[in-house]
């Protein structure tokens, strides 16, 4: 059976632009944490923050695996979308980003995106919240 790897990942600004995280949880299927992440990331959209909490989450889990199955899971359904190749990518900020996610994907076996309710990506926004915190107060 093919390892399975969960990835939440949450970006977010106070304003829009403005100072802004992004968070990252990683976990393998049967829910061991295999790493946390948060990075201020100064001032930003909250798409451009939610990409860079993506394209994070794929640099920290090829040093964890690369022969894997990975599950994103975000509350961007703007981004999921656009992951899935539903929605096109129109901001060309946004383009360069997608494209850098694009490029890391390519390293794993298989990748799928799946947007969650907010309530299901808690331990990802409470990381973009502790991010901004440590930054701006």
């Amino acid at each position: 059976m093919e390892k399975k790897i969960i990835i939440n990942t949450d970006g977010g600004a106070r304003g829009n632009p403005g100072p802004a995280g992004i968070g990252v949880v990683i976990k393998s299927e049967n829910g061991q944490i295999l790493g946390n992440f948060k990075q201020y990331i100064g001032e930003a959209t909250n798409n451009c923050a939610e990409y860079k909490a993506l394209i994070l989450a794929l640099q920290e889990t090829v040093k964890i695996s690369k022969e894997t199955v990975l599950e994103i899971r975000m509350d961007s359904e703007l981004i999921v979308r656009q992951m899935q190749g539903q929605y096109k990518i129109k901001e060309p900020s946004l383009k360069l980003l997608a494209a850098e996610v694009i490029k890391l994907i390519k390293n794993f076996k298989n990748v799928t995106f799946r947007h969650v309710p907010r309530e299901q990506n808690k331990e990802a926004d409470k990381l973009v919240n502790e991010a901004i915190d440590l930054a701006v107060l």
